[in-house]
C-alpha cells in the first residue's frame, strides 16, 4: 500500500543509519501508527471524552511524517542548495510584493529571510547539512503540534490573516515540498511550483485560462491552515485510510502471507506449460490483492518468481517484464487495490465497496491479458512446467495457511458490505490486522511462526513504509488548494472541452496522452491526484460517468509503473533479474498492452464496470475476453500456430473488430458480429492443423524478442 519506491528494509536502515537517528526513527514511527490506529478506534473519546477535530490528528500525524522525512531521508549532496534558494527567493519576492510601498517590514519576515539566506549558504555542505536535517525535524514537529495545539482559534483568525500564521504556514509549505521532494522526487513538486507562480501571473490573461487574484498572504494562509489545503481530504485519507491498510499488508508479509500466496500459485500452476510464468501472475495477483503496491509486490513475490522464470527458459528480461506487469496490477486488484482507490472514492463521494466493484471486470481482464501472454509465450517457445525443487501440494498449502483467509475474507465482506458489518475500511483493516495477528500467533506457517516482537516491529515500521504517501497526500492539499482558490481547474476544463470539439474520443485521447506526460517520473498516487483533479472533470462534463472518468485517469496514471524512463516497477523487477531496467519497461509495455486498452473499453461500454443489466455485463466480458486473447496472440506471434507478419495483423485487426465498443458508433454490433465469426473460424482452423506446425519456419522468426 506504499507509493512506489525502493525502500530500505529495517536492518538495512539500523546498520546503515547512526544509533541516534534509528532510535529517534522507531520513535516517531511508533508514535504515528499509534496516533492513526487509536483515532480510528475513537480511543481519545471513547475513553479520556475528548472531542477532537479530526485535522488536529492530522497536524500531528504530518508532523510526526515530516520529522521522520528529514531524519531517514538525507538530501542528496549538491553544490548548491535549491530548497534554500527556492525559499529565499519566495521569501523575497513576497516583502518586495508587500511592503514595497509601505516603506516597514514586519520583524518576522526579516528573521524567515535570514533563516533561509542561512540555509542557502551553509544548507548544501555536508558538515552543516545534518544539523539542519534535525532542525527541520524539530521545526516540523513543533509547527505541526502548534497548529493542532491552537487549531480552534485559528480557523477563528484565519480570515484575519495573522503574521505568525502567514509565517507559520510559509515554513510548513516549505517543510512539506522539501520532504516530498526527498521521498518522492523532483517531478511532483516542480509542478505544484509552477501552478503557484502561475496563479500570480494568470490574473493578466484573457479568457478560460484566467484565474482570480490571490494576493500571498491569503494564499499561504489558506494553504497552511484551511480544510481545502495541506490539513485535508487527501491527506485525511492518506494517513487514517491507508496507513491501518499499509499496517495489514506489513503484519500479513511478516508472517507468513507473501509465501502462502506464492505457495498456492505454485501448487495451481507450477506443473503447467509455462507453469512459471503463471506462478508469477497468479502470484501477484493473489499477493497484490492485499498489498496495492508495484515495487513491494515486485519485492515480494518476484524474488522467488524471476529467478524460477530463467531457470524455466524465459528471458530475464522477458521474465521481469512480465514480473513487473502482474505486481503493477496489485494497485486495481480489489479488496484493497491501491492508494489512488481510497481517494477515488473520497474523490467520487461513494463507499469504497463501490469502487472495488467497479474495478472487478477491469482487474479480471487486466490478468487475463498477461496469463495469455504468458501461456502463448510459453507454447511458442517450448517452456513447459515450472522448474521447481519442492513444490507444496495445494492441500498441503490450506492445510497450513487456512487462517490467512479468514481476516482476508473478513475484509472483503466488510468493504463490500459496510451496512452490514458497519465498519469504516479503516477500521476494517485494523480489526482484520487484529486477527491475523492472532490466528498467525496460533498457528503459524508450514512450521514458521512469527513472534510478538517481529509482528509489532512489523507494525512500527509501517511509519517510514508508509511515508512517501503521507507526504504526497500533503504536497497533493497544497496543489489542490491552489486550483481551488485561483478557479483554474474549471478553467483547465473549459479548455479540454474546447480542444476536443465536444468528442468523447477525442477527449479520451487527450486525457491518456496528457496522463501519460504527467505521469514521467511520478509515483501512481501523484499521477492520479493530478489527471483527477485537471482532467476527469472534463470526460464528466462531456457525459462519462464520474466512476469511469476517475478509472480512466488512475489506469492511465498507473502506466507510469512500467513505462520508461521512470518505470519503478519494471526496474526493480530488472534488479532482480540482473538485467537492462530500461528494455525491460519497454518489453513491460509490450507484455501489459491491455493496460492501454481497457480505460478507453470500459468508458465507452459501462457494463465493464458493472453498470448495467447482468446479460450485458456476462455478454461484454466474453466478447473483450476474446478479442484480448486476438490481440495477444498478434503480440506474441502465436495462437494455435506460429502466426507470421501477416496473420499478426490480421489477429490484430480482428481483435480490434471484436473489442470495439457496441455503442460506439451505429452499426459497431455489425461490425462486432463479423469480428467474433471471422475469429471463430481462423481459431477453429487453427486448432485443427497438426501441433508439429510449431516447427514452422514462421516460428523462428517470433522467437527473437520483441
Amino acid at each position: 500500500m506504499s507509493e512506489e519506491r525502493l525502500v530500505p528494509s529495517a536492518a538495512e536502515f539500523t546498520s546503515a543509519a547512526p544509533r541516534t537517528a534509528v532510535l529517534s526513527t522507531n520513535v516517531l514511527q511508533a508514535l504515528l501508527v499509534a496516533c492513526v490506529v487509536l483515532w480510528v478506534l475513537d480511543v481519545p473519546r471513547q475513553l479520556f471524552g475528548l472531542a477532537l477535530y479530526t485535522e488536529q490528528i492530522l497536524a500531528v500525524c504530518l508532523g510526526l511524517g515530516l520529522a521522520i522525512a528529514f531524519i531517514t531521508e538525507p538530501p542528496a549532496p549538491s553544490r548548491f542548495d535549491w530548497g534554500g534558494g527556492a525559499a529565499a527567493t519566495g521569501v523575497g519576492a513576497f516583502v518586495v510584493y508587500r511592503y514595497a510601498t509601505e516603506g516597514s517590514v514586519h520583524w518576522a519576515l526579516v528573521v524567515l529571510l535570514g533563516l533561509c539566506l542561512l540555509w542557502l549558504l551553509v544548507g548544501s555542505r555536508p558538515s552543516a547539512a545534518r544539523w539542519f536535517d534535525w532542525a527541520q525535524a524539530m521545526a516540523s514537529l513543533l509547527i505541526c503540534g502548534a497548529i493542532a495545539t491552537f487549531y480552534e482559534r485559528l480557523t477563528v483568525e484565519m480570515a484575519l490573516l495573522p503574521i505568525a500564521g502567514i509565517a507559520g504556514s510559509a515554513v510548513l509549505l516549505l517543510l512539506v515540498l522539501e520532504a516530498s521532494r526527498r521521498v518522492s522526487g523532483l517531478g511532483f513538486v516542480a509542478i505544484i511550483v509552477a501552478l503557484a507562480v502561475y496563479i500570480f501571473i494568470s490574473p493578466h490573461f484573457s479568457g478560460a485560462f484566467q484565474t482570480r487574484p490571490v494576493s500571498p498572504e491569503r494564499l499561504l494562509v489558506y494553504l497552511g491552515l484551511d480544510i481545502n489545503g495541506i490539513i485535508g481530504s487527501i491527506l485525511q485519507v492518506t494517513v487514517l485510510v491507508v496507513v491501518p491498510f499499509t499496517i495489514l499488508g506489513q503484519v500479513l508479509a511478516r508472517t507468513g502471507g507473501a509465501q502462502f500466496f506464492a505457495d498456492i500459485a505454485m501448487s495451481a500452476m507450477g506443473r503447467r506449460r509455462g507453469g512459471a510464468g503463471k506462478i508469477a501472475v497468479v502470484g501477484s495477483a493473489l499477493f497484490g490483492m492485499i498489498s496495492g503496491s508495484a515495487v513491494s509486490n515486485v519485492l515480494a513475490v518476484g524474488i522467488v518468481t524471476i529467478p524460477t522464470m530463467i531457470r524455466s527458459g524465459f528471458t530475464p528480461r522477458r521474465a521481469a517484464a512480465i514480473e513487473s506487469v502482474g505486481s503493477t496490477g496489485g494497485q486495481l486488484m480489489p479488496p484493497v487495490m491501491g492508494a489512488s482507490a481510497f481517494i477515488m472514492a473520497e474523490f467520487l463521494q461513494v463507499s469504497y465497496g463501490a469502487v472495488c466493484i467497479a474495478a472487478a471486470i477491469p482487474a479480471f481482464l487486466y490478468y487475463a491479458c498477461l496469463f495469455m501472454h504468458v501461456d502463448l509465450e510459453a507454447a511458442r517457445s517450448r517452456i513447459g512446467a515450472a522448474a521447481l525443487e519442492t513444490a507444496p501440494g495445494i492441500g498441503e498449502v490450506l492445510r497450513s495457511g487456512w487462517h490467512f483467509l479468514i481476516p482476508i475474507g473478513f475484509l472483503v465482506a466488510a468493504l463490500i458490505y459496510p451496512e452490514v458489518f458497519r465498519l469504516t475500511p479503516e477500521k476494517a483493516a485494523i480489526v482484520a490486522t487484529a486477527l491475523l495477528m492472532l490466528l498467525s500467533l496460533l498457528f503459524g506457517y508450514r512450521d514458521q511462526r512469527a513472534g510478538t516482537g517481529e509482528i509489532l516491529k512489523a507494525i512500527v515500521d509501517t511509519g517510514r513504509v508508509a511515508l512517501d504517501i503521507i507526504l504526497i497526500g500533503a504536497a497533493a492539499g497544497i496543489m489542490v488548494g491552489i486550483l481551488s482558490i485561483s478557479g483554474l481547474a474549471f478553467g483547465m476544463t473549459l479548455q479540454l472541452v474546447a480542444l476536443s470539439g465536444d468528442s468523447v474520443v477525442l477527449l479520451l485521447l487527450l486525457t491518456a496522452a496528457l496522463a501519460f506526460v504527467l505521469g514521467i517520473g511520478l509515483p501512481t498516487v501523484s499521477v492520479y491526484i493530478l489527471t483527477a483533479t485537471l482532467l476527469a472533470p472534463a470526460l464528466i462534463k462531456l457525459g462519462v460517468t464520474p466512476m469511469a472518468a476517475h478509472m480512466f485517469v488512475m489506469y492511465n496514471g498507473m502506466l507510469s509503473m512500467i513505462t520508461p524512463p521512470v518505470a519503478f516497477a519494471a526496474y526493480a523487477a530488472a534488479n532482480i533479474a540482473r538485467t537492462d531496467g530500461w528494455s525491460t519497461g519497454w518489453l513491460a509495455c509490450l507484455v501489459g498492452w491491455s493496460t492501454f486498452v481497457l480505460p478507453f473499453l470500459f468508458v465507452l461500454t459501462p457494463s465493464l464496470l458493472m453498470d448495467g443489466p447482468v446479460v450485458a455485463i456476462v455478454l461484454n466480458l466474453v466478447r473483450v475476453l476474446l478479442g484480448i486473447y486476438l490481440g495477444t496472440a498478434a503480440v506474441v506471434g502465436f495462437a494455435f500456430v506460429p502466426l507470421n507478419r501477416r496473420m499478426r495483423a490480421f489477429h490484430a485487426l480482428l481483435a480490434l473488430m471484436v473489442v470495439l465498443p457496441p455503442e460506439a458508433f451505429t452499426g459497431a454490433v455489425a461490425v462486432n458480429l463479423a469480428g467474433i465469426a471471422a475469429a471463430a473460424a481462423v481459431l477453429l482452423a487453427q486448432s485443427r492443423r497438426p501441433a508439429a506446425a510449431a516447427d514452422h519456419p514462421a516460428a523462428a522468426s517470433t522467437r527473437k524478442e520483441t
